[in-house]
């Protein structure tokens, strides 16, 4: 008798712990650490070797030809803590050297680095580098569905270095406004000129706009290419279903030297039609037009591109094969030999890995 009532105290022991054990909350650790590696193949069918803008890309982190590219290696750090936070973001190889195009050595491989705290819940202010709130497309691949870039992304500004201020607001809706360094430069020389960032942005479950704004101001000619540089933007998506959706980019930028009293322009609209079959199988078409016919960023032409992308997602790792179209209104483009002309096609294969 005394040996089952020791058996059954002993069970029901093992059961309060069992079921202490069960209930045990583990919190989340304050430090969150992730990043990404990718690298492709490119080849243009005009198979030109003349390098540079030779190479027939017009665009961002693909300027190469029949060869096997290192992307970026990128590592980022996230701390929360409280009301209190920071990010680390550092990335290594062209991508990221191109996207720092503007800094030193030193600050090459900072793609985002800030302070954050959190005021209210409704309000917080950052202090630091961050990627642009302008655009659809972002700077870490794994985040796009095609592998080469826009026109629209790759002649807006790729970073801000200030201070700003989100606030969240009812239904949805939220405000952003800020004043930073000139856009793209995290250390500025000419100390007296500064960005107005802002943005609007609704999100909800099928639908998200964006509608964004960046405008330099400051001492007459105080920065060194132009007195003034004013863009604004659209960004939109649509779920239609599980299957399909839809998003858009639009965006205009202004550029006024007033030494010349001159005013150049360049705008652009693009539609990114997704429809993803399987949880592993997406397809992405993207649809660019982009303006510059006044030579304001020294493409001289208008361009209307189209690509195709096909993203094969197992776990962390996506294979995009991709295929792209770009028809110009003037001759921007070359042959083998160097002959101008107003088309191209070309062909990529990347690969990437996000942890």
């Amino acid at each position: 008798m005394l040996r089952k009532l020791s058996l059954a105290a002993s069970a029901s022991l093992f059961l309060l712990v069992s079921q202490a054990q069960d209930t045990t909350v583990i919190a989340p650790s304050p430090l969150q650490i992730s990043g990404s590696v990718d690298g492709y193949y490119r080849f243009n069918f005009d198979n030109t070797k003349l390098g540079g803008l030779g190479y027939n890309s017009l665009t961002s982190f693909t300027n190469s030809q029949n060869s096997f590219e290192l992307g970026m290696a990128s590592v980022k750090a996230s701390y929360t803590k409280g009301k209190v936070g920071a990010v680390v973001d550092l990335g290594f190889g062209k991508r990221a050297e191109e996207f720092a195009y503007a800094d030193a050595n030193t600050l090459l491989a900072i793609k985002q680095a800030y302070v954050k705290l959190q005021v209210s819940e409704k309000v917080a202010l950052s202090l630091g580098k961050w990627g642009t709130h302008i655009g659809y497309e972002v700077l870490d691949p794994q985040i796009n569905r095609n592998y080469s870039m826009s026109y629209m992304f790759s002649y807006g500004p790729f970073s801000h270095t200030g201070i700003k201020a989100d606030f969240t607001l009812n239904g949805g809706n939220g405000l952003m406004i800020g004043v930073a360094n000139p856009s793209d430069v995290t250390s500025p020389t000419w100390a007296s000129t500064k960005v107005l960032n802002a943005q609007y942005s609704h999100v909800a479950d099928k639908f998200s706009i964006f509608v964004n704004y960046s405008g330099w101001f400051g001492a007459k000619n105080s920065a060194p290419t132009a007195a003034s540089v004013n863009q604004l933007g659209i960004s939109a998506t649509g779920k239609f279903s599980d299957k399909f959706s839809l998003g858009y980019d639009g965006t205009i930028q202004l550029l006024q030297n007033k030494v010349s009293d001159n005013t150049d322009k360049w705008w652009g609209s693009a539609l990114y039609f997704n429809f993803d079959p399987t949880e592993s199988v997406g397809l992405t078409l993207r649809t660019e037009y982009f303006a510059d016919e006044k030579d304001a960023v020294k493409i001289g032409a208008d361009i209307f591109q189209t690509t195709l992308s096909l993203n094969y997602k197992v776990g962390s790792f996506i294979l995009i094969p991709e295929v792209r179209f770009d028809n110009a209104s003037q001759a921007v483009f070359s042959k083998n030999d160097g002959t101008a002309k107003k088309s191209t096609a070309t062909a990529l294969l990347a690969a990437i890995v996000s942890f």
